[in-house]
């Protein structure tokens, strides 16, 4: 495990010291274990709102497989510009970049060369593990944590990137509190949802009842997002991206090849003038 996740780790539940003994991380009357150098600071049965987000994503990241490549041309070139799109959001003298909800571990891949450490985490314990050995790299550190249940100091993050991660938690407004309170003074925490997307629902053939396609829990526009920050003081902002009709009549295909402030430029225009943004981006400064 590497010594820069270890200094900044506590007991998720107390919020003590963890010390490593016998390959596990101790607390005062608790203990977690390592998988392959990657914690599990998971507390026993841990739900939010009721929701087992823990047993649920456990099954998720056995089922979908987050590493495999977007198999159509429009979707690659989508989470192409929604990766770039954060990346020009992360302040240039950030050094330690906790990605929340990791996925396929692309925010590792990106910023660890350039010498940032990366702290990839993931409720699903899959996908942290094999994040790191896709990822092979000193600055890259793995955890298997929740964000109601965070396992990090106050204080003690650059910046924090949670892609395509709120629409799918119970208590947004706790989400976003949770890791405001573990960014630095002056630390970023870049956050992107779907924005104003209607959840379709399905009827679950196990318990009968309507389930949201995607799991996804909440739609987000530009009015319930400033009730989310209403109040609590934070410096925010928020921005909409990619067209809905541009995306369907595959016309981003055709300036795929632009770099990405041209590309931003032509899509701010789309938007203006068509309307119906599907992406959603806000910035928290601490």
């Amino acid at each position: 495990m590497k010594d820069f996740l270890k200094q900044i780790l506590i007991d998720p539940t107390t919020g003590d010291t963890l010390t490593e003994d016998s390959g596990k991380l101790r607390g005062t009357n608790t203990s977690y274990q390592v998988i392959e150098n990657v914690p599990v600071l998971l507390p026993d049965n841990a739900k939010a709102g009721g929701f087992n987000y823990q047993g649920h994503y456990d099954v998720d990241g056995k089922y979908y497989d987050y590493f495999k490549e977007e198999s159509s041309r429009t979707s690659r070139n989508e989470m192409k510009r929604l990766h770039q799109a954060i990346i020009h959001k992360v302040p240039s003298d950030a050094q330690l970049i906790l990605d929340v909800g990791c996925g396929n571990g692309w925010v590792a891949k990106h910023f660890t060369p350039k010498g940032k450490k990366v702290i990839s985490m993931d409720i699903s314990p899959a996908n942290p593990v094999k994040a790191l050995k896709e990822y092979p790299n000193e600055d890259h550190a793995a955890v298997i944590a929740d964000v109601y249940h965070l396992p990090f100091k106050k204080n003690s993050i650059d910046c924090i990137i949670a892609s395509e991660v709120m629409e799918h938690v119970v208590d947004p407004k706790l989400f976003i509190s949770n890791l405001v309170s573990i960014l630095k003074p002056g630390g970023k925490l870049v956050i992107t949802t779907p924005y104003n997307e209607k959840i379709e629902y399905y009827i679950c053939i196990h318990c009968n009842k309507p389930t949201p396609k995607n799991a996804h829990l909440h739609s987000f526009n530009k009015e319930n997002v400033s009730q989310l920050f209403k109040g609590n003081g934070e410096k925010w902002r928020m921005e909409t991206f990619t067209n809905k009709y541009m995306l369907r009549l595959r016309l981003y295909d055709l300036i795929s090849f632009l770099p990405f402030a041209l590309w931003r430029l032509k899509d701010k225009v789309f938007n203006a003038v068509i309307g119906n943004p599907t992406r959603l981006l806000i910035e928290v400064t601490k």
